[in-house]
């Protein structure tokens, strides 16, 4: 039975580029493949001509071939056809590779760079340096590339060696059934290399736990429960790969004094009996410093006083919280006689 032009099977012209050839072969492959056509014979021979169709199209010698000498021409030079599954899903593969940012028979050093953990470090801050920002240094332990080794494992003067299970490709491929599976090697754990002289300082990793120092910069404005993020931080991913971040979450130590809302403080004053009945300046503590305050007479018990602008600065936001003082009116204990006869002479008044 003479074969189908390979261009009428993926449904493109003869000058299509190689990218709208790999577009119409994810379409074919797609809408053929076993795995949504089970038992479907028509579908399975579908799906392999495409594949092998795409597999002449996209190589730019075989294309070359087929468009002067046809199939016969790719006969002849022993180019046509697959050796056998693997070589369709390796195609089928590739492409959704392609599509999803990683090759289907890439080996794991063949992915995308390696990156290191992340790190998480809790740090309890006072009230004060949460309102205005400060800087603190930090202490923690972190994998770093090994010093010794310079990251290889392998002790100085040796070298890893290619593994013999999977030939230095990380992955065993076997048959089941119809498929093609690939695992990691159970021998070098999918990383193409084994090590028989292990670095005495790290054995074998490549990396060593050292202790790292870093300043943090706490911004004006944090509360409990914000986290800061240290980018490249983190844990090595050894010498090619990318450091993980740290990230920081804050706690904000409680004031004595002060509780905050947000952005806000609020705190209570004491004022005397007096105070309140006759009025007076009084001196509040603030975040920012002592502020004279102005009590009206006839200033009544848990009386609110707002200090705009004397609050926290608003993360992000720019400008300040406000500061809101309740006024305790104290009564009077312990009276000595003259001042229990003035509070009677007031009370013989009607006050």
């Amino acid at each position: 039975m003479a074969k189908q032009d390979y261009y009428e099977l993926l449904g493109v012209a003869t000058d299509a580029d190689p990218s709208t050839i790999k577009k119409a072969y994810r379409k074919a492959a797609v809408k053929f493949h076993p795995d949504k056509n089970p038992g479907d014979a028509e579908a399975e021979s579908m799906f392999k001509q495409c594949s092998e169709a795409y597999q002449v199209l996209s190589d730019p010698e075989k294309r070359h071939i087929y468009d002067r000498l046809g199939h016969a021409g790719l006969e002849q030079g022993g180019s046509a056809g697959f050796s056998g599954f693997e070589d369709i899903f390796s195609t089928f593969n590739d492409i959704l590779g392609d599509l999803f940012g990683g090759g289907g028979r890439r080996s794991g050093r063949g992915r995308g760079r390696a990156r290191g953990a992340d790190l998480r470090y809790d740090m309890r801050v006072a009230f004060h340096e949460a309102a205005f920002g400060a800087e603190q240094e930090i202490s923690f332990n972190r994998r770093e590339v090994c010093g010794t080794c310079s990251g290889n494992g392998a002790k100085p003067g040796t070298s890893a060696e290619r593994c013999a299970s999977c030939s230095g490709s990380g992955r065993i491929t076997r048959q089941q059934g119809f498929f093609m599976v690939q695992t990691p090697c159970p021998l070098c754990h999918g990383a193409g290399t084994r090590i028989s002289n292990k670095c005495d300082d790290c054995g074998g990793d490549g990396v060593t736990l050292e202790e790292r120092n870093v300043l943090v910069k706490i911004p004006a404005g944090v509360d409990s429960g914000v986290r800061l993020r240290l980018s490249g931080e983190g844990e090595s991913a050894g010498v090619y790969g990318q450091r993980g971040d740290l990230y920081v979450f804050i706690e904000v130590a409680p004031h004595e004094r002060f509780i905050r809302e947000g952005a806000d403080v609020h705190s209570r004053h004491v004022v005397t009996f007096t105070q309140a009945a006759l009025g007076a300046t009084i001196d509040v503590d603030t975040l920012h410093g002592e502020e004279q305050v102005e009590i009206p007479s006839g200033t009544q018990p848990s009386t609110v006083v707002r200090l705009r602008r004397k609050g926290i600065a608003r993360l992000g936001q720019g400008g300040q919280g406000d500061h809101f003082v309740e006024l305790v009116v104290e009564v009077p204990s312990g009276l000595s006689s003259e001042q229990r006869r003035a509070l009677e002479a007031l009370r013989d008044v009607g006050m």
